[in-house]
């Protein structure tokens, strides 16, 4: 599979497990959706480490823990209408490429990928991200294969 290199601010398709799932015990998520990739980058294994954030069309209860994507940017990325928000309080750190990427839309099977987030708004995203992160906010889901 021809797969894409992974970079902050890229949109894939990805088995996201929220952090209640894993708590419940589950080890992998009940819906494929497009996650944000926050950050990429070679553990000492030489393994690349990714951590996403999801997209989800649930309103958030806390408008610090969310970042609504505008239409013209869901357009962009060919997603659908519906508004949708990038959930920054929770995140899944995996090692790519990893078994829960897929598959996006009819396209062929190395597609995982929507698209690239705009450099100013992935910006705003991730410095809300790391404000959370910083103060111990933002719960992360560490995914094994």
């Amino acid at each position: 599979m021809n797969l894409p290199r992974p970079e902050p601010g890229l949109v894939i398709r990805y088995s996201y497990l929220w952090l209640r799932e894993h708590q419940e015990g589950r080890e992998e998520g009940t819906k494929d959706r497009p996650c944000a990739i926050v950050l990429a980058a070679r553990d000492h294994d030489g393994e690349t480490q990714v951590l996403v954030v999801p997209v989800t069309h649930s309103p958030p209860v806390d408008g610090n823990a969310a970042l609504e994507l505008p239409p013209a940017i869901k357009q962009h990325l060919g997603l659908d209408g519906a508004r949708s928000w990038v959930v920054v309080s929770e995140s899944n750190l995996f090692d790519w490429p990893g078994p829960d990427l897929r598959r996006v839309g009819d396209r062929d099977d190395s597609s995982v990928a929507y698209g690239f987030l705009p450099p100013r708004w992935f910006n705003e995203l991730k410095r809300r991200f790391l404000a959370l992160e910083h103060s111990a906010r933002s719960k992360r889901v560490r995914r094994t294969e």
